[in-house]
C-alpha cells in the first residue's frame, strides 16, 4: 500500500531536526507525505530545512529524484511540538540518544498527541520500555532505527516493546515497506539491537587490533573497505560464508569453527576503550583528515551512497528482467 493511502492524507511530524531527523523528512516527503519538522531548536529547524533542499539538489544530480522543488513543498517547520502532531498519523523521534531526553519527550507527547498517533524512535541502542514505562502511550511506541543518512541507506530496525501492540508494529512495519525501506523485525528488546551490536562486534576488535600494535587505522579500515565490504554491500554475512565453502554454510562452520573459537577467546578482557587507545586513534584520523575537512567529507561520504543507490537500483532493475 502507498504511504499516501495509508495514512489517508493525514501528514507525519519529524521530531528532532539534527542529521537523522533531516534524513527522515526527505525519505517522508519523497514519497509524498505532509511532513512537520520539529525541534526545541529554532535554529536547528532552519538548519535541517536547509540541509534538506542541499541533499534534494544532490539526489537529483544523481538521477534518484526528478524534481526537488515538488518534494520540498511537502515539508514546512512547526514551532511547537502540539503544532507538529496535531493531525498526524505517525511521528519520527529524532532527539540525542540520552534516556531523560527521550522521556521527556514522551510524557509531553502524551499531553498533546492524537489519541492514535503512532510514535517510531529512531533510538541507535535504548530500548523504548526505558523511556515509556508506565506511559499511556507506551503501546503505541516502538523502536524505528534507521543507519544515518536514513534518505541514503535503506535498512531500518523495527524493535518493539513488551507493551507496544501489534496494531502499532503491523502499521509501522507497512508504511516503512511502502516507503521502501528493508525492514528487520527484532524478535525481543535487546541493547543496540541488531545493527549496532553487529558493528559493535567489529569496532571492539577494531580498536583491540589498533590497541595491540597489530595494524595501523587505516590498514584496518582498507581490509574492510577493499575486502569484506566488497561483498557485504550486497550480501550479509551468512550467505558470505554459505558461499565460502563447497558444502555451504555447514561446511564453512565445521572447516572454520576451531579458528574462530580460538579468535574469540583471545579477547579476555571487557575494558572500554581507554583515553589514551583513543587519543592515538585520533591522532591517526587526523593525520589522515583534518578536523576541518570533516563535513567535507561527509558530503563526499553522501555522494558516494548517492552513486550506489543509482546503480543499486539499476543492478536490481536488470536483475528483475
Amino acid at each position: 500500500m502507498r504511504p499516501t493511502d495509508l495514512l489517508g492524507g493525514r501528514p507525519v511530524a519529524v521530531i528532532g531536526a539534527g542529521l537523522v531527523g533531516a534524513g527522515w523528512a526527505i525519505v517522508f516527503a519523497r514519497a509524498g507525505l505532509d511532513v512537520r519538522v520539529y525541534d526545541a531548536d529554532p535554529g536547528a529547524i532552519d538548519r535541517a530545512l536547509a540541509l534538506i533542499a542541499e541533499q534534494l539538489k544532490e539526489l537529483e544530480s544523481f538521477g534518484l529524484i526528478d524534481d526537488p522543488a515538488a518534494i520540498a513543498e511537502h515539508l514546512r517547520p512547526a514551532y511547537q511540538l502540539a503544532e507538529s502532531v496535531e493531525g498526524a498519523a505517525y511521528a519520527q523521534e529524532s532527539v540525542p540518544e540520552r534516556v531523560d531526553l527521550k522521556r521527556r519527550l514522551m510524557q509531553d507527547l502524551q499531553q498533546v498527541a492524537p489519541p492514535n498517533l503512532v510514535i517510531g524512535s529512531s533510538s541507535s541502542g535504548i530500548p523504548a520500555s526505558a523511556f515509556t514505562h508506565d506511559l499511556d502511550i507506551a503501546s503505541r511506541v516502538l523502536i524505528v532505527h534507521p543507519v544515518n543518512p536514513p534518505h541514503l541507506v535503506p535498512v531500518v530496525e523495527l524493535v518493539p516493546s513488551p507493551a507496544t501492540s501489534g496494531t502499532a508494529i503491523e502499521f509501522v512495519a507497512a508504511l516503512m515497506q511502502g516507503l521502501e525501506r528493508s525492514v528487520v523485525m527484532v524478535r525481543k528488546e535487546v541493547r543496540g539491537f541488531v545493527l549496532n551490536r553487529l558493528q559493535g562486534a567489529l569496532l571492539r576488535e577494531a580498536w583491540a587490533l589498533v590497541e595491540d600494535g597489530v595494524a595501523s587505522c587505516e590498514d584496518i579500515d582498507r581490509t574492510v573497505r577493499d575486502g569484506l565490504g566488497w561483498r557485504w554491500s550486497f550480501m550479509g554475512p551468512f550467505e558470505t560464508i554459505d558461499l565460502n565453502a563447497p558444502g555451504g554454510v555447514a561446511d564453512y562452520a565445521n572447516r572454520f569453527r576451531s579458528l574462530y573459537r580460538e579468535i574469540a577467546g583471545s579477547r579476555t578482557h571487557e575494558d572500554a576503550w581507554q583515553p589514551e587507545l583513543i587519543r592515538k586513534v585520533e591522532a591517526e584520523r587526523r593525520s589522515l583528515l583534518s578536523q576541518d575537512a570533516l563535513a567535507g567529507r561527509r558530503a563526499w561520504r553522501d555522494r558516494r551512497l548517492m552513486a550506489f543507490a543509482a546503480q543499486r537500483e539499476k543492478s536490481l532493475e536488470q536483475d528483475a528482467k
